[in-house]
């Protein structure tokens, strides 16, 4: 019965907000209001605690900052909306001791939506970053 329970909680919570993109890949997803880019404590707590659970981060892994907006509003302003909201989580990275060498970013604004901007949720779900952690290949 347990197991039932926790499969079909997994099938509830979307695999962007905590999991494995790609083999090796690993993802934590911050979620904005609309129109904003402040993050609150509790995730930026969330993305600390995640970060300090993956052992050897620094020497096993590059971090890419994939930062989506919804459809509301016109290009120009989600393109910028983007990259403020890329810019926050950036910088919780640096406050984490990251090496800026190790960060890349990739606003994708309104472009290329995960969800559909047709419905409530699916605009909320757009309204994120994703930080992937990439294996390093030696």
């Amino acid at each position: 019965m347990v197991a039932r329970l926790v499969f079909v909680f997994l099938l509830i919570i979307p695999l962007t907000c905590f999991g494995q993109i790609n083999a090796g890949e690993l993802s934590k997803s911050i979620f904005f209001g609309g129109g904003s880019y402040y993050i609150d404590e509790e995730q930026t707590q969330e993305l600390s605690r995640w970060l300090d659970s993956i052992p050897n981060l620094l020497e096993k892994y590059q971090i890419q900052i994939i930062s989506h907006t919804d459809n509301i509003g016109g290009k120009r302003y989600n393109r910028w909306l983007s990259q403020m909201r890329s810019q926050m989580v950036h910088g919780l990275l640096i406050q984490k001791d990251i090496p800026e060498k190790l960060i890349h970013i990739k606003d994708w604004g309104l472009e290329n939506p995960v969800y559909t901007n047709d419905s409530y949720r699916g605009l909320m779900m757009n309204r994120r970053v994703d930080v992937v952690l990439f294996p390093l290949v030696l």
